[in-house]
């Protein structure tokens, strides 16, 4: 079975399939309900609004099969948007999410213990690991991923946290709940780091 990658109108998934070719994947990308139903994992790339990104999964009548194939135990890997569009619900707007980790994604705050800071937040920002876990291993703390967004998770357990971020204040950057994961960051775009990522997600199970 094939990884698919999840086409939407709010993401722009020719970076992240280059990635995964260059590390011997061969993604398809589809939009078609019948394509996730037989998928061996799902990559769930966005960018922009919640609302927008729930519109598009909505309107093309892949809400129900992305929730059907992770509850058969489907890996699947949210992205930046992707990510959040795992949880319940965004203070972005008033779309029901895809409900597939228990939570919300709240604004980032322009007020922090280090001062005011610029939102969105833009740039590269290391991975503090919470725990261990199959998409994380092998690469150290050292590593720096690149971010672009103005809201983050908020998990309702905080065994769901695989890693923290900090933008003035500290954020949850990436989850892991059994076969559901999720990075805020882009790893497409964040050279070696991100490419050691998606391949531990290429090789996991």
């Amino acid at each position: 079975m094939s990884l698919v990658v999840v086409q939407t109108e709010t993401a722009n998934v020719g970076s992240v399939v280059n990635m995964l070719r260059r590390l011997g994947g061969d993604p398809v990308v589809s939009g078609d309900p019948s394509t996730i139903a037989s998928a061996g994992k799902l990559l769930l790339p966005g960018v922009g609004a919640f609302d927008a990104g729930m519109a598009s999964l909505q309107g093309s009548g892949l809400v129900e099969a992305v929730r059907l194939r992770v509850r058969e135990g489907v890996p699947i890997l949210g992205i930046c948007l992707g990510m959040q569009l795992l949880f319940d619900s965004s203070d972005e707007g008033t779309a029901t999410g895809l409900g597939l980790i228990p939570g919300v994604v709240r604004r980032l705050p322009v007020d922090s213990p280090v001062g005011p800071v610029r939102i969105p937040h833009m740039g590269w920002s290391r991975l503090e690991h919470c725990r261990p876990h199959g998409l994380t291993e092998g690469i150290g703390e050292e590593a720096r991923y690149y971010f672009v967004h103005s809201y983050a998770a908020i998990p309702e357990h905080d065994g769901d946290i695989i890693g923290i971020s900090t933008h003035g204040t500290r954020f949850v950057s990436a989850v892991a709940r059994e076969n559901v994961l999720g990075v805020q960051f882009h790893p497409e775009k964040s050279h070696r780091y991100g490419k050691a990522l998606l391949g531990n997600f290429l090789r996991g199970s």
